[in-house]
């Protein structure tokens, strides 16, 4: 009996390399999607820089709102994929079906509350983030442009979420891609005036706007309308979530279970982002070169995270998978494999980002006191990636299993109890600058790590094993 018992031991401490493609094949489109996106916000970022310093500062403005809006939409997404995840497990292909009604219903609630929110706010955004005085006209104008698509952004959100649960991460791809590629354009034809352009030999005139940053905004509002018009298409096209047939009434079955995996990873979004905004009102408060220094220093460090991010939706979307299925094995190893993977890419993004820091700033700005000040703060970050990576994947399985509470009171905790309070201490009364309040972000970075970290180890991040603990 001691034999067989030893011999199960070690088959659990194996790496599952038979899930290798499967993961892969689920990561690669969302990398490549991510990766799409932050190209383009570094396309935007760039194009503005060039108007100066107060254009980016004036978009930068708002960013952490749009992260706090953005954040709450996912994470009513996230209670869908883990419900539509678990049924495509347990094959009950009806269920995924009718939670995909339910889905569209969310985003016609969730996309019209929002409208009307931040429209209705624009003007004063802008000042409760502390943004300089003369920027905040402009800012106000860009936020309510962005925002007047809020239906198709939410659609965007959700039903591409919707998608990836049943395992479909390339027509996110593909449609992140469509609306990539619009953006571009139509920023080209929108930021400029009309102008003579040279192409090696070629001389031509580009005919161009000259809106400035308002022509940012409107470029991106016409490509969020496309991109949230071909979400909806694709998800009534797919043979496995396609709700035609189905009721769009409110079902209060499937909406309990999916909004108490939801609401729980909502309040933790609203509060960390809600963090952001704090944490950037801060950073705003410390002057236009520190605004602007920060905002472009986001704007890199978004995309020596995408390996990570990518890594977190296969083990949200495989998790419940498992979980459904009620596998046990499969999902022990597969939180060992995708740790080892993601520990990995994070650790080569890391020190990408270490090395390539200072060429990555003077992409975005001329300005010397900008790329120096950027460049500290993402070489200092860049040490922290691989503990940050740890975290997102075990977030990310518990959330494809609908296990979020856990992960709201950590997250809580390091953003208001480490990072904000850290920073309000340095900035507010020490009158610290920047680079002290990334550190306090690279604490909380830290913390996330060892909470995380410590609760994967005791196995309370599974519930198929506390059951078989429990029946034992």
């Amino acid at each position: 009996m001691a034999t067989s018992c030893n011999a199960v031991d070690k088959t659990k401490k194996k790496i599952p390399w038979g899930l290798l493609p499967v993961i892969l094949g689920l990561a690669w489109p969302t990398m490549l999607e991510q990766l799409l996106q932050t190209a383009v916000q570094y396309i935007d970022t760039a194009m503005v820089g060039t108007l100066g310093t107060d254009a980016v500062a004036a978009v930068g403005a708002t960013t952490t709102v749009n992260w706090l809006i953005f954040s709450t939409v996912s994470a009513i997404g996230v209670g869908f994929l883990s419900y539509i995840a678990r049924a495509n497990g347990a094959g009950d292909v009806n269920a995924s079906r009718r939670a995909t009604a339910q889905a569209m219903l969310a985003v016609l609630a969730v996309g019209g509350f929002f409208t009307v929110l931040a429209l209705s706010l624009s003007g004063v955004i802008p000042t409760w983030m502390q943004a300089e005085e003369h920027i905040r006209p402009i800012a106000s104008q860009y936020f309510f442009i962005l925002y007047l698509p809020m239906l198709a952004r939410t659609a965007s959100g959700i039903l591409g979420t919707v998608l990836r649960a049943a395992g479909d991460t390339k027509t996110p791809m593909l449609v992140g891609l469509i609306v990539n590629v619009i953006n571009v354009i139509l920023n080209f034809l929108m930021i400029y005036p009309t102008r003579e352009i040279s192409v090696f030999s070629f001389h031509f005139t580009m005919p161009g706007a000259g809106l400035g940053v308002i022509g940012a905004a409107i470029a991106s509002a016409i490509a969020y309308t496309v991109g949230g018009i071909a979400i909806t298409v694709a998800v009534f096209r797919h043979p496995a979530l396609s709700p035609v047939g189905c009721s769009f009434c409110p079902d209060r079955t499937i909406l309990s279970a999916c909004f108490r995996v939801a609401l729980p990873n909502a309040a933790q979004r609203f509060g960390t982002c809600l963090g952001y905004v704090v944490f950037a009102a801060m950073v705003n408060s410390l002057g236009g070169i520190a605004t602007a220094a920060h905002t472009i220093a986001n704007t890199v460090e978004s995309a020596f995270y995408i390996p990570g991010y990518g890594m977190q939706t296969a083990a949200a979307t495989l998790a419940g998978n498992a979980y459904g299925a009620k596998d046990r094995e499969r999902l022990v190893g597969l939180g060992r494999l995708i740790l080892f993977l993601e520990v990995l890419l994070m650790i080569l993004s890391g020190g990408l980002l270490f090395l390539l820091a200072p060429g990555m700033m003077k992409l975005f700005s001329g300005d010397a006191q900008v790329i120096l000040l950027g460049s500290a703060v993402l070489r200092m970050v860049a040490l922290s990636e691989p503990f940050y990576g740890v975290s997102i994947v075990v977030e990310g399985m518990m959330q494809g299993m609908g296990r979020t509470v856990m992960p709201l009171v950590c997250n809580l905790f390091g953003m208001w109890a480490i990072r904000i309070v850290g920073t309000f201490v340095c900035t507010q009364m020490l009158d610290m600058g920047l680079i002290a309040a990334w550190a306090c972000m690279i604490a909380h970075n830290l913390a996330m790590f060892c909470m995380f970290s410590f609760y994967y180890l005791s196995g309370r991040w599974n519930p198929l094993s506390l059951q078989a603990n429990v029946t034992s």
